[in-house]
């Protein structure tokens, strides 16, 4: 027997993941590119004040410190070595140099990813950005094991 599923719903309309991505690296509502998309430094909007759509279905959670380590390191550690390679610098400038660039790095790098990231979540309807309410994920039951069985002489 073969289990057929009917669904009276159309598909949604395919979103741009590229735009919708630009538009939260700039810090804007990735459905209108006009409206912001942070109230406070990494505090997202419910809504957006131009087009309307809400946005507090956000759930970056750790993605964006993630993406920001990668690219931090990846800058600093090439740098560093190529400052070693090339250059002759005391230790003194590099205890100076090295670690200010890590944090501002850090700092101006936080807000423009993570809007992208929740770009990104909109574009793919993750979260609720799909118009439904999110669901939890299903899990199976554990097996239940036989009960004993009880043998009398």
């Amino acid at each position: 027997m073969a289990i057929q599923i009917h669904s009276s719903a159309g598909v949604p309309a395919a979103r741009d993941w590229r735009l919708a991505i630009a538009n939260g690296l700039r810090g804007r509502c990735p459905r209108c590119g006009k409206g912001r998309l942070f109230s406070a430094f990494l505090k997202p909007v419910d809504s957006c004040a131009a087009c309307g759509e809400p946005l507090h279905h956000q759930r970056a959670d750790d993605l964006p410190p993630y993406v920001v380590i990668t690219i931090v390191g990846h800058v600093i550690v090439g740098g560093l070595l190529l400052a070693e390679k090339y250059a002759d610098w005391p230790m003194g400038l590099h205890m100076a140099i090295w670690p200010a660039l890590t944090v501002i790095l850090s700092l101006a790098l936080m807000q423009p990813v993570k809007g992208g990231v929740i770009g990104l979540q909109w574009a793919v309807r993750m979260h609720g950005f799909g118009g439904e309410p999110p669901s939890p994920e299903r899990q199976p039951l554990p097996r239940q094991s036989p009960p004993p069985s009880v043998h009398q002489s």
